[in-house]
């Protein structure tokens, strides 16, 4: 089969495209701030007319008029102002719109490629640090500043002592503005540091609330939370302090520098150097200067965090390139294949199963046991695609996992984890995968198939019960025969379940066995992780792990006429017993288990090989 690529768009692109999309509205608010701040010197040149002119001519038809006329400019400026707040809240939301999906495909992702820190949940607090300060007056102030020089321009034209004392000021405040930044990087980053930490503790008390609970940790879990919000509380402190203490000077300073403008023209004045217009608009003209210095002081810490966030999330779209275009490949049908796989959790460098290589053709099912920390779930994960294996491959009818398109990839596997986790919702919309267009006959179809139908229907609204948070209104049976009726919704190809029989009862590890058979019958592959014989009594082949490598395969009753043989000899390679490490397949020599006759056939056929195999 012809590997079809797998295209990448990398993140430089797509942060080009964002910026490329707002742009047009970025050029919009530039040019209504530019006619906003000419609109500005309104205020100055009225009071400039109103001391040299209407008072000198004691006119009241010139007063009436240049008063209508500013009044007129003051609304539009007004008008103005909020068109452009308009605008940068639309530019927020567009913003978000554009990578909201993006951001939550990686949260989704990440946990399956690297080990997360904090609750997970970083990235759209950073979107949202974002989206709120675009939409908020900060970006006014930037679009502000370069209208400065103008402001200071016209103060040396009014007189250059006027000129040197608003240059003087502006210093200042800018170098104000530059202290601010410096000593604020730290204490932000250390606030969504310390963050991140509080938020994951609180998730953390919040799933395990039972354990919390029943065991009396309440009040180690709130002093453990505690500890965390007091160094969350600590680094906002200093962040807050820096950012309103350096504020607070600047306002300061701003309304002296207004004074000092006044007693320099005052001086002016008397020395008949300038008149009385000019002391008053400089004055005014000096506040209208430095107001987006103040403004920026004011928004630094809202700023310095929306830059964080900013390199965080391009950060975070650089190690999860997004998925643009995969060639859709046949429906599979013929076989699932694994070469060489070598497995690394996720975030660790050190492989916890190595060199593992079977094939499964369709109509056949695979049974996978070995001890507890031998590797079998982590196989699972990777036989999914949940996790990338650091070297190997699993194939589908020839193509490899990462060949598909996730989507139409999840439609051919169906995947029944250890840990059950479902979703806020209905039974209905949970089996069915969230699919707005599933038909109740392929939800009440997977149900039978799972053996789940009659259980479902015990509730009072049967298959559109909302099962809550998590399905914690479910029992850990309730919840693991949901999960198997998901696994199998749509008859996908593979079918993976971890200890499907875990949480059942005797009916349900009858309506496993069935579930295992069904997707034999209808020539899929199955591959069971089980300890107990019901569900392995379903396969045809049994995979052997044992320390993250595998042992044996082959047909069931070859490898487990192995395994019974190395446990009668009390010795297996390594000179250890296998009884002392393989408590999980202790099951498979027990004669008589309360399951049922099933357990027993297997009990007996085992032996019955053995003895053969002796004779």
């Amino acid at each position: 089969m012809t590997s079809n690529t797998l295209r990448q768009v990398p993140p430089q692109p797509m942060a080009a495209a964002v910026a490329a999309s707002l742009r047009s509205a970025l050029v919009g608010i530039a040019v209504i701030s530019g006619v906003v701040n000419l609109l500005a010197l309104t205020s100055p040149l009225y009071m400039l007319q109103i001391y040299d002119r209407v008072l000198a001519s004691r006119s009241v038809p010139t007063l009436v008029g240049v008063s209508v006329l500013a009044g007129m400019l003051f609304a539009f400026q007004s008008f103005l102002d909020i068109v452009r707040m308009r605008i940068l809240l639309r530019v927020g939301e567009r913003f978000d719109h554009q990578l909201s999906s993006r951001v939550h495909a990686t949260i989704v992702r990440l946990p399956l490629l690297a080990r997360m820190p904090g609750d997970g949940l970083q990235p759209i607090r950073d979107l949202d640090n974002v989206r709120s300060f675009l939409a908020g007056t900060g970006p006014t102030a930037f679009f502000d500043l370069p209208w400065m020089p103008l402001y200071l321009g016209i103060c040396f034209l009014f007189h250059v002592y006027i000129g040197l004392t608003a240059l003087a000021g502006a210093l200042v405040l800018i170098s104000l503005t530059i202290l601010t930044d410096a000593l604020s990087r730290k204490p932000a980053r250390q606030t969504v540091e310390h963050g991140m930490m509080r938020n994951a503790l609180a998730e953390a008390g919040r799933r395990n609330a039972e354990v919390v609970a029943a065991m009396g940790l309440d009040e180690r879990i709130v002093s453990r939370w505690q500890k965390a919000n007091s160094n969350y509380l600590a680094a906002n402190r200093r962040a807050g302090d820096i950012a309103g203490g350096l504020g607070g000077v600047s306002r300061s300073l701003r309304i002296m520098l207004q004074s000092a403008i006044l007693g320099v023209g005052s001086w002016l004045v008397i020395h008949q150097e300038a008149s009385a217009g000019v002391m008053i608009a400089a004055s005014i003209m000096m506040g209208r200067a430095l107001a987006p210095v103040d403004l920026a002081i004011a928004n630094w810490k809202p700023f310095l965090m929306a830059r964080q966030s900013w390199a965080r999330l391009k950060e975070l779209l650089v190690r999860i390139p997004e998925q643009a275009h995969f060639t859709a490949l046949p429906q599979p049908k013929h076989n699932v294949r694994v070469e060489n796989l070598t497995i690394s959790p996720p975030g660790r460098k050190l492989p916890t199963v190595s060199n593992v290589a079977f094939s499964v053709p369709a109509g056949s099912a695979l049974g996978i046991i070995g001890p507890s920390g031998s590797g079998k779930s982590t196989l699972a994960r990777v036989l999914v695609g949940a996790w990338t294996p650091a070297s190997g491959k699993v194939r589908i009818d020839g193509a490899s996992l990462d060949q598909w398109e996730p989507k139409a990839r999840g439609r051919h596997i169906g995947y029944l984890p250890q840990g059950v986790e479902l979703f806020d919702g209905s039974i209905a919309e949970n089996i069915a995968r969230f699919d707005p267009e599933a038909t109740s006959e392929a939800v009440v179809k997977a149900a039978k198939t799972a053996g789940a139908h009659e259980l479902i229907l015990r509730f009072e609204h049967a298959y559109e019960t909302n099962i809550g948070d998590a399905g914690l209104a479910l029992s850990a049976g309730q919840r693991q025969r949901i999960g198997l009726a998901r696994a199998l919704y749509g008859d996908p190809f593979l079918v993976v379940l971890d200890e499907p029989n875990a949480n059942v009862d005797a009916e349900g590890e009858v309506a496993v066995v069935k579930a295992i058979a069904a997707v034999r019958e209808r020539k899929g592959v199955a591959v069971v992780i089980a300890h107990r014989p019901s569900a392995i009594n379903a396969v045809d082949l049994v995979l052997m792990m044992e320390g993250g490598r595998q042992k044996a395969f082959g047909s069931r009753e070859d490898v487990l006429s192995k395994v019974l043989m190395e446990q009668r000899s009390g010795s297996r390679p390594g000179g250890h017993a296998y009884q002392a490490t393989g408590r999980s397949l202790a099951p498979l020599r027990v004669i008589a288990d309360p399951v049922g006759d099933q357990d027993r056939e297997l009990s007996v056929n085992t032996e019955t090989t053995t003895e053969t195999e002796k004779k």
